[in-house]
């Protein structure tokens, strides 16, 4: 059976619990399996990244993480353009 949630990609959600609660933003990417959102601003976590050729001496980066559906609430829905048709002209 198919999940669905009350938001989705491009929707300005607010987090309604935890230590984010009050903040808002908009729905980045919906990660379904989990039922967790993330959210652009919210939930800042430090990534350690590993010695590459673009990072020659390594780098902790801040990046958004998960936040559960259950604690987000709907404030606008977003109109995100579905990509992959391309328009005749």
């Amino acid at each position: 059976m198919r999940k669905r949630f009350h938001i989705r990609r491009g929707d300005t959600v607010k987090v309604n619990s935890g230590n984010h609660r009050g903040a808002q933003g908009v729905v980045l990417q919906i990660l379904k399996a989990k039922s967790q959102a993330i959210v652009e601003g919210v939930r800042i976590i430090k990534k350690h990244q590993r010695k590459s050729q673009d990072q020659p001496n390594g780098a902790i980066v801040e990046r958004e993480g998960p936040i559960h559906i259950s604690n987000l609430q709907l404030v606008e829905k977003g109109k995100v353009e579905k990509g992959g048709a391309k328009s005749s002209s």
